[in-house]
């Protein structure tokens, strides 16, 4: 299993966290997401190979920044 850790900005609150989770949980090989807005992190864990420009652009379509 393959894991993914980035660095998230933008996220302010537990709302916040919940859309990154969901939105994310939708991708198919995603398994678990782990995500902290007060760290800026979300940590996802991958049950197949995605690309990681998905994963990046899942998250940047709801208005958060992305590092790795």
């Amino acid at each position: 299993m393959n894991e993914i850790n980035l660095k998230v900005n933008g996220m302010a609150c537990t709302g916040c966290e919940n859309r990154v989770k969901n939105a994310l949980k939708t991708i198919d090989g995603v398994k678990n997401v782990d995500a902290s807005f007060e760290n800026c992190y979300v940590k996802i864990e991958l049950s197949k190979d995605v690309p990681l420009g998905t994963i990046k652009e899942t998250i940047e379509d709801l208005g958060f920044s992305v590092k790795e």
